[in-house]
Formats: structure tokens, C-alpha cells, sequence
């Protein structure tokens, strides 16, 4: 779609507006499909169920993307280096589910070592926190030795795909150690994949691939709904073993 086509303009508190179809989003940007709205829970519920998600900066407004290719990751091909299952063996790291979900996301949103800017605005800490209170929001968090929280994730669940928003790293592997812990939990549980959004050389070397938008989005409208679960760490999965000979 050129990007000559004019964005559709979503409006202010019209939260259950219906977005155009994601064929109508632009090629370059790869994904742009709209501008606009607000970020209230029911918009988002139903942007990610419709395969769309929102990405902009401070003092931009609101743009909403649907990639193509959409970069995923199926739970049971996340690729574990020997490297990290040392860590997991001898580093002394604690997994936990939802114990702190705004906490996760401000480490998320905190300044890189390549970058002082983040997406992750006030507006959006907070819009994601209300989807926690919802139930639709999960984070996974990573607690050294001495209970301080040095690596997590967090992102969004629509039936049975899991969309990852942002992930931190303070000490090495760590967020690589909450997205083990999240691959492991969600093929136990029963959902299909991970939506990674945008792929990238880091996520490729962790077994995520691009595949189509189109079938991305039957995936999404067809993944079956697991059974109803606690969002709490599994004891009897051993993660420094999980998916050794895949």
C-alpha cells in the first residue's frame, strides 16, 4: 500500500471504533495502518485482536501497525544457548509471574546503553497497566540472589497468542531467561506463539521468524483459547532442561 494513501484518523474516546483492515496498512513505514484515538483498554483489546498494535514517542500521536512480515516466535523452537542454561543453573535467578507488572514495565521503559529515548511513555505504562487489572496484561520478572529485579518482560494476551511489548535486561541473559521462562509456561499452558511484532537479528538468534501478515493474522483469529490458568511459575518445569533437543 503506498503511503501516498491517507492514514485513517481514529477518534478521541470512540473506543470501540472499528480499525480498517490491516491490508490497508502502508508499506513504508512498514506497517503504519492508522493515527489517532486514545489508548483506553477496550481500543487496545481490540486492536491486538485484530493483529494491530500501537507504537509512537513522546509528544507524537497515537500510530497504530500491523507489520508485514509479522515476526513471531513459536514457544516449543525458542533456541536455549549452553551459556544460558549455566546461568540458570548457577547465577541463583528467581522467575516470577505478575508480581510486579508496573515495575516491569518502567525497567522497560528506562534508557538503553544505545539510546536515551523510549516508546513506553507515562500514557503507556499506564494504559498497560489498566490492561494488568484486566487480566489481559502479564509480566514475567527475573530477581538475582540478593531479590533485586534485574531482567523481565511484559505484554499482552489475545486468545491464544501472547504479544510481547518490550523486555530488560540488567545483568546478562536475564531477559533472555524471562522470555525461556514465558516459552516454556505458554507451551505448557496451551497457546500457539509469541507475537515479537518486528523482527530483528536479536530475536532471530532466539528462533523467532517473520511469516506472513496474512497468516498471522488467521493464526490469531483461529489459535484455540487455553483452559483458564494462574499466571504463577510451575515448579516441575525445569528450565535449565526445558527444549534441550529441539
Amino acid at each position: 500500500m503506498s503511503s501516498e494513501v491517507s492514514l485513517t484518523v481514529l477518534e478521541q474516546d470512540a473506543f470501540d471504533e472499528a480499525f480498517p483492515p490491516v491490508e490497508l496498512a502502508w508499506d513504508e513505514p512498514n506497517g503504519l495502518l492508522a493515527v489517532g484515538g486514545d489508548l483506553s483498554p477496550q481500543r487496545l483489546i481490540n486492536a491486538y485482536h485484530a493483529g494491530i498494535f500501537p507504537w509512537f514517542n513522546e509528544n507524537e500521536p497515537i500510530y497504530w501497525w500491523s507489520p508485514d512480515p509479522r515476526a513471531v516466535l513459536y514457544p516449543e523452537a525458542m533456541r536455549v544457548s549452553r551459556s544460558l542454561r549455566k546461568t540458570i543453573r548457577n547465577k541463583g535467578y528467581s522467575v516470577s509471574f505478575d508480581e510486579d507488572f508496573s515495575a516491569t514495565v518502567l525497567a522497560c521503559a528506562a534508557p538503553r546503553s544505545y539510546s536515551h529515548d523510549t516508546w513506553i511513555t507515562r500514557d503507556m505504562h499506564a494504559a498497560y497497566c489498566r490492561l494488568h487489572d484486566l487480566g489481559v496484561a502479564h509480566s514475567v520478572e527475573v530477581r538475582n540472589s540478593n531479590n533485586e529485579l534485574v531482567g523481565g518482560l511484559y505484554g499482552v494476551v489475545s486468545r491464544g497468542v501472547f504479544s510481547g511489548e518490550s523486555m530488560f535486561s540488567r545483568e546478562t541473559d536475564t531477559s533472555k531467561l524471562a522470555l525461556l521462562a514465558l516459552a516454556a509456561h505458554l507451551q505448557h499452558w496451551g497457546y500457539t506463539l509469541i507475537d515479537c511484532q518486528i523482527m530483528n537479528s536479536h530475536l532471530a538468534s532466539l528462533g523467532a521468524t517473520g511469516i506472513p501478515r496474512n497468516t498471522y493474522i488467521k493464526l490469531l483469529k483461529h489459535s484455540a483459547v487455553p483452559e483458564p490458568h494462574e499466571w504463577r511459575v510451575i515448579e516441575e518445569i525445569d528450565l535449565s532442561h526445558w527444549n534441550q533437543h529441539a
